[in-house]
This record gives C-alpha cells, structure tokens and sequence, in this order.
C-alpha cells in the first residue's frame, strides 16, 4: 500500500469521525429544540416561576447566570493573564515554572463538585461572603483560572521571539513590549481561552449548589451578596426534584435551550471580538 493510499483511508477515517461527532451534535440539539421549543415565549423568558415551578418563567434564573458569568470572567480572567505573562515573560525555565505549570493542570483536573465544596469552606464561611453572587463568581473563576493560564501561555508561545527582542533593541522596556507588542499579537488566543471558560462556567452545577444557587427565589438579586438562582441548577431540580416533575419536563427542556442560545450567544460575541482583535493586529 503506497503513501497516498494510505493518506486517502486516514483522511476518509477523519472525516468519518468528524461526521460522527457532528451528527452527536446535531442530533442532541434537535432533541431539546423539538421538546423545548414549545414552551419558549416572551412570558417564558420573563417572568418568574409560579405553582411549584410548573408554571412562570425563568427570568430570575436567566438574570442569575448572566451575573455569575460576568463575576466569574471578571474575577479569574485578570488573574489568569497575569500568571501566563509572569510564566513565559519574566519566570524563565526554572523549577518555579515547572512546579507552577504542575499544580495548575492538576487544578485544572479536579473535580468541579470539590470546587464548590472549596469555595463553601473558603468564601462562604470563611471569609463571610455566605450564599452570594460574590461567593459563586470567586468559586466559578477559580475552577476556570487553569484553562485561562494554559491557553493564555500557549498563546504568549506562539509569538516569535524576534518581536521581542526587536522592541527591546529600539528602547523599550519589557513593560512595554509585552503591553504594546505581545499581548495585542496574542490577544485573539487569548480570546480562546475565554471562550472555553464562559462555555464551561454557564454550564455548571455543582460549583454553584454550595455556594449561591437557591432553590426557589423568584425575584431578582439587589447586590453581590444575595442569592440568585441560575439555569444549570434550576433545570437540575426542576428535573429530579421538583413538586411535579412530569408537569414542568417542559419546562425543563426550555431551561435547557434557553442555556445553549446563552452559551452560543456568548460564544459567538467572544468570538467576534477574536476576529475584530485578529484583523486589528494583522492591519497594524
């Protein structure tokens, strides 16, 4: 069998699998757009859950997500640029690097169920936020903070080291360079990482059932340290716990597709904000 044959099988194979994982995908969104669908409408999205949560909306639990996302971002996306920056630009190769780049991927490996038991330990009693917008960002940003570190250094990587030292022969401080050349270069890779990190905090669950989620708060939050109630929690307890489950499944799958268009909206703005920065960088 010559090479080009052999190229033809594996490129037929990857494109079977790829197909595969499409068709996975397709298939599942169909299912919850056929089932959820029917309930979605401007009541649905926005007014707040009535008679057990068989009835009513979801708007508080869709203001609740939204919250905890920006809090998450804000809080863990700062801190994750920052270490990458210290990693690749000023730490060096050393065992302080090493052991840095070791925590942060068994970070990221841990199980998001013991984040929320952290983050309950931690912010919650601790340090007195309780139950609260505040408490469930900080637990959100940290479980995301690996992937942002990761991808922002595999960005910061993938700068050439001539830019570098081109700025710094022309009388710029390393301040400088990263701020002015590094970072901007980098930033649609960055991007990335950010869009990874929304998709999985908008998602979670366990995180958030320690530490700010609420079973039935059927108004919305007036400050950080209140509860909120969030999507991925509410479709959990309105799918296995609630007062009649047979009676709000509809429900359940509009809460779900309401949480996929969040998370493809989000997505897709992180994304054009990646294709603005790109065109932004290779313009200039």
């Amino acid at each position: 069998m010559n090479k080009r044959v052999k190229q033809k099988i594996a490129f037929t194979v990857f494109r079977i699998l790829g197909l595969v994982v499409a068709g996975i995908l397709l298939w599942i969104l169909g299912f919850i757009i056929y089932n959820g669908i029917g309930v979605i409408s401007w009541d649905f999205l926005t007014t707040a859950p009535a008679e057990g949560m068989t009835t009513g909306g979801i708007f508080p639990a869709i203001v609740g997500t939204l919250w905890l996302i920006a809090g998450s971002v804000v809080f863990a996306f700062p801190i994750g640029v920052m270490s990458a920056i210290y990693m690749n630009e000023y730490a060096g190769n050393g065992w302080v690097v090493r052991f840095i780049r070791i925590m942060t991927n068994n970070l990221g490996s841990i199980p998001s169920i013991v984040f929320g038991l952290f983050g309950m330990a931690l912010f919650v009693n601790t340090l007195g936020f309780g139950d609260s917008i505040l408490a469930g960002s900080c637990t959100l940003g940290l479980l995301v903070l690996p992937l942002i570190i990761r991808t922002t250094e595999e960005a910061l990587k993938a700068i050439p080291d001539s830019y570098r030292t081109g700025s710094l022969a022309l009388g710029a401080s390393k301040l400088q360079t990263i701020w002015k050349v590094i970072l901007p270069m980098a930033f649609p890779n960055i991007i990335t990482g950010l869009i990874l990190s929304i998709g999985r905090v908008s998602g979670e669950t366990a995180p958030i059932l320690f530490t700010v989620a609420a079973y039935f708060l059927p108004k919305l939050p007036n400050s950080i340290f209140d509860q909120v109630m969030a999507l991925p929690y509410h479709l959990y307890v309105i799918a296995t716990s609630g007062t009649d489950i047979e009676a709000s499944r509809p429900i359940a799958y509009g809460t779900a597709l309401v949480l996929i268009a969040i998370v493809l909206a989000m997505n897709l703005l992180a994304t054009a904000l990646r294709r603005y920065f790109g065109q932004k960088v290779k313009t200039n």
